[in-house]
């Protein structure tokens, strides 16, 4: 698998664990679980823009 195509779904694994860890902090008060998951989601967004980075300079390349 290309690396952009690894990193798009890494990414999006990423960003859906740490939506349900924020959400899993705000309904049991856990104020550390919730800050992890919105950082684990938000590095999540950041790994699959990457991905998106690098198709993008692939397909340019050719």
């Amino acid at each position: 698998m290309k690396s952009s195509t690894e990193n798009k779904i890494q990414g999006a694994g990423h960003e859906v664990k740490g939506a349900i860890k924020e959400v899993a902090g705000k309904v049991t008060g856990d104020c550390c679980l919730e800050a992890k998951g919105n950082v684990e989601k938000n590095v999540g967004k950041l790994q699959h823009q990457v991905g998106v980075a690098e198709e993008a300079i692939n397909k340019a390349k050719k």
